[in-house]
């Protein structure tokens, strides 16, 4: 059975920072590209970021470059999102997805997602 298990949202300061991870299980990783993207309150789905597989390279969406970091570690088959400088519309739940290729948009479920909640 695959599944996806996000983990390291919560409760944190404008400003502040999060981890979080993705860990697969009945799936391999390592050969695809991760892509994370969230779902704030009322809102559609809005992509994160994406990290390819074959040479690691990552794209960020426009509104957290510079402040997001996305990188993998396919022996852990775990990958994470270092999220820096938070700001209250970063709030959202946040989903990790596996792509053939780092794309944006379509993106499909494949776990219940980790809270981030950007508050004071």
């Amino acid at each position: 059975q695959v599944q996806f298990v996000e983990s390291g949202g919560g409760l944190v300061q404008p400003g502040g920072s999060l981890r979080l991870s993705c860990v697969a299980s009945g799936f391999t990783l390592d050969g695809y590209a991760v892509a994370w993207f969230r779902v704030g309150p009322g809102q559609e789905p809005e992509g994160v970021s994406c990290i390819s597989t074959d040479d690691g390279g990552t794209h960020y969406g426009d509104s957290v470059k510079g402040r997001f970091t996305t990188s993998r570690d396919d022996a852990k088959n775990t990958v994470y999102l270092q999220m820096n400088s938070l700001k209250p519309e970063d709030t959202a739940v946040y989903h990790c997805t596996a792509t053939r290729f780092c794309s944006w948009g379509g993106y499909e479920y494949w776990g219940q997602g980790t809270q981030v909640t950007v508050s004071s």
